[in-house]
């Protein structure tokens, strides 16, 4: 099994362990907060527990480490744990500036080793259907994608709804679409904590002509987690806040009947509702990313897929920051 370390063991480390204890050799445990250890060495007491990050990067017995420490952090991780040939899984932004995913991307190919963001919804069973939907053509030609993520907090001081909420959806926009914006603006208001934007608009525009756009927001009546896909034949709605529907197609769009002198007409058929399997996202994650370390799959489309991540909202970032709020 692969012996692997985790740091960080806060709201969302606690479930990166859980799924990493089930799945493999769950060798050292790091933190800096000494509850956090004395809990956890409770919890897991097969496991070395630790406050220094060096005691995972020595141990010559350890493949692979996970990183679920505070975004600023995730780069400068990353970076040395690929240093010491090591495998990492890196949580979401795995980097602040394309430099800097560039950089991690290099390190990963040049020794051949996995550097996998954590883009959790890429491993959401209804955001596969929708792929599959996209790249069967059963859509039609793809004309725009929009997401909302919207919710009432939880209020950061220390990470705008950008790079909160906004990699999220970002991260299944690229995937879908499968190509790169060569047009990213936001504009948005920092109305809370000076400086944090807490409500964002953010506008793409593809090579191929497609658009997206994205609804970010802390300061919002609904909690909304919801994807649609505009094709030139049908639509299709992924809402994640759905139980049962996670996925909904409609037969939809816009039609212009041989007979007439263009004007177009909207054409409505069936809604259908397939079925979308309930597999945890997170355990899906985790095992693809034990299947990339034991060489299965795309290493490096895993970690130059981070790197389109990162370049958009790098961009996104520089057009928030050039409109006076």
């Amino acid at each position: 099994m692969t012996r692997i370390g985790v740091a960080g063991l806060g709201h969302w480390g606690k479930n990166l362990v859980r799924n990493f204890d089930e799945l493999a050799d769950l060798r050292w445990l790091c933190d800096v907060s000494a509850e956090r250890r004395e809990e956890f060495t409770r919890r897991y007491p097969t496991a070395n527990v630790t406050e220094d990050f060096a005691d995972l990067l020595a141990d010559p017995e350890l493949d692979a480490v996970v990183v679920a420490t505070p975004v600023p952090t995730h780069y400068g991780l990353a970076r040395q744990v690929l240093e010491a040939g090591k495998h990492v899984f890196v949580e979401k932004p795995p980097a602040m500036r394309g430099e800097e995913m560039e950089e991690l991307v290099a390190l990963a190919e040049e020794r051949d080793l996995t550097c996998m963001p954590g883009h959790l919804l890429l491993y959401h069973p209804g955001v596969r259907k929708l792929k599959e939907l996209v790249d069967s053509g059963d859509l039609g030609d793809v004309l725009c994608v929009y997401g909302n993520r919207q919710n009432l907090g939880v209020i950061r001081k220390d990470e705008n709804a950008l790079w909160s909420l906004g990699v999220h959806d970002l991260s299944v926009i690229l995937y879908l679409l499968d190509e790169e914006p060569s047009e990213a603006w936001a504009h948005g208001n920092s109305f809370l904590t000076p400086g944090v934007e807490d409500v964002v608009f953010c506008y793409l525009r593809f090579p191929s002509g497609r658009i997206a756009h994205m609804h970010l927001s802390w300061l919002d009546p609904h909690k909304m987690r919801k994807i649609t896909v505009v094709g030139r034949d049908k639509m299709v709605v992924f809402d994640d806040m759905e139980l049962e529907r996670k996925v909904t197609i409609y037969e939809k769009g816009p039609w212009q009947p041989a007979q007439t002198y263009g004007e177009w007409q909207t054409r409505t058929g069936d809604i259908s509702v397939p079925k979308i399997a309930n597999d945890e996202p997170l355990r899906l994650e985790c095992e693809h990313f034990l299947a990339l370390v034991r060489g299965e799959g795309d290493r490096r489309g895993v970690a130059r897929d981070g790197l389109g991540v990162v370049r958009t909202l790098e961009q996104l970032q520089h057009s928030l920051a050039a409109v006076p709020a």
